[in-house]
């Protein structure tokens, strides 16, 4: 066992299933804030490629390691790319905007009062008379009229205003695969450089465009793994080759409440919840789960029961945003959401369901008898070694009701799996019984109890990727 690694220190039923994300801003750009949020139940840390330089990256990555190792607890590393920047330009104050007046939008002018509004996105290229265009988080509808060579014109649906650099949507427009920037492809070219685990990919609309970034992620001999951020509405009719193309997936629920309905999103993200557990993919639910906690000390009561909800579900992890990037109270947020997600997996008398999937291979096979034999048989908890992690990922898909502890040799491989559903990492040597080894291990740091039941899943070859074929059952003296 590594110096850095741990022993648990909590009882076993309060092991947090559903894991906590936390994107790194101004309010947490130090190693003390990094260190207290992953005391406080951060599983995996977002740099957000949308704001701030690599050099701040640069010292947030070496922050997270630092802690990580300090804790004992491997810790994800997500890097989150800024995709299309649709969004309005530069311009002095507000523009008052009413219902019914005609609009005119140019990509980069220098605004003059009653000219064309700027824009950061050259809106010509992609947009089509007819299609709806939502300006500052939707708070000015308008339907394009026009488009001519160099001039979008809309029509206001509802009066309102809008002030520089709002955000733009776009629900009804196809980009026709060109969702990654030049500026995207020089952020995986650092990204690839550095210690991250994933790579988040903003605006998705077909599997092509998972493909294009997987394949620019190989070009760079990266081994970060890629997520998908479902914030599109051809994302959305498309999401089953998504889910299969990728390794995780986020439901990014800001833009998809856009780009979709607000009434569809909450169904939209069980279904996506649903498609990764019967795919083996990581599921996170993210945006304003906590929002209120930006700028006050408790969250509103419908936040409580969003995140619970998200629990309840099984997704894999929930992610802040705002709440700790530039809110007021980041560690109390953690705490909050930490609190939350253990009541509910001890309290709720509904349990996550396994989506049974297609897959009739042997690790799929093995990934079934093992959680059917562990509720059998009572276990305390389900020991998993796991080369390449995929064999705890599809234990993980059953949502099993006990914790999944996963045995890897490779720290990066552990540092993925530190936000999949149940599960605790831990890096050993490649060694025959490792599984066994672990768990006299936990037995002898009071994690487990004379007595105790735990099953147990290895290889005949330690090490190798896909070589899951022997189920042990122990009881511990």
């Amino acid at each position: 066992m590594t110096k850095a690694i741990q022993a648990p220190k909590i009882p076993l039923k309060k092991f947090k299933r559903s894991k906590i994300i936390a994107t790194i801003g101004p309010a947490t750009h130090s190693y003390q804030s990094v260190y207290d949020l992953m005391k406080s139940g951060v599983n995996g840390f977002r740099l957000n490629c949308s704001h701030g330089t690599n050099s701040e990256r640069d010292q947030q990555i070496k922050w997270v390691r630092r802690a990580s190792k300090s804790l004992g607890k491997p810790v994800a590393i997500i890097l989150d790319l800024q995709g299309p920047k649709i969004r309005l330009g530069d311009f002095e104050g507000m523009i008052q905007i009413q219902t019914g007046q005609e609009l005119e939008f140019k990509y980069k002018c220098e605004y003059v009062s009653g000219g064309p509004i700027p824009t950061q996105y050259n809106l010509t290229k992609k947009v089509k008379r007819g299609e709806r265009m939502y300006l500052f988080d939707g708070r000015v509808r308008t339907t394009i009229t026009s488009v001519g060579e160099d001039i979008v014109r809309a029509r206001a649906e509802n009066s309102g205003f809008v002030t520089q650099r709002k955000g733009i949507n776009l629900p009804d427009t196809d980009f026709g695969g060109d969702v990654i920037t030049t500026k995207d492809k020089k952020d995986i070219v650092y990204g690839a450089g550095q210690d991250i685990d994933f790579v988040a990919m903003s605006f998705v609309q077909t599997v092509n465009d998972v493909n294009k970034l997987r394949r620019l992620l190989k070009n760079q001999n990266s081994s970060a793994r890629l997520i998908t951020k479902i914030e599109t509405r051809p994302a959305v009719e498309n999401i089953d080759e998504i889910v299969k193309a990728s390794d995780g997936v986020m439901v990014a629920r800001g833009d998809l409440a856009f780009e979709t309905e607000p009434e569809s999103v909450p169904i939209v993200q069980r279904i996506i919840i649903g498609k990764c557990q019967e795919y083996g993919r990581i599921s996170i639910v993210a945006t304003q789960m906590m929002a209120s906690m930006t700028d006050a000390p408790e969250p509103t009561r419908a936040e409580v029961s969003d995140v619970a909800t998200a629990a309840i579900v099984g997704s894999d992890a929930v992610m802040l945003s705002d709440e700790t990037a530039v809110g007021k109270y980041p560690i109390e947020t953690v705490q909050m959401m930490k609190r939350i997600l253990v009541y509910t997996q001890i309290n709720s008398p509904l349990k996550p369901v396994f989506y049974k999937s297609e897959d009739s291979s042997i690790q799929s096979s093995i990934s079934s008898a093992l959680i059917t034999l562990a509720h059998q048989v009572e276990a305390k908890a389900i020991v998993v070694e796991t080369a390449s992690g995929v064999t705890a990922l599809s234990v993980a898909a059953h949502r099993p009701s006990m914790p999944i502890f996963m045995i890897t040799d490779k720290q990066r491989v552990a540092q993925q799996l530190a936000i999949v559903y149940g599960g605790k990492s831990f890096v050993r040597p490649k060694a025959d019984s490792a599984g066994i080894k672990m768990t006299t291990w936990l037995r002898n740091h009071k994690v487990f109890k004379k007595d105790d039941i735990v099953v147990i899943s290895s290889g005949k070859y330690p090490g190798k990727v896909g070589g899951t074929d022997t189920i042990k059952v122990r009881k511990l003296d």
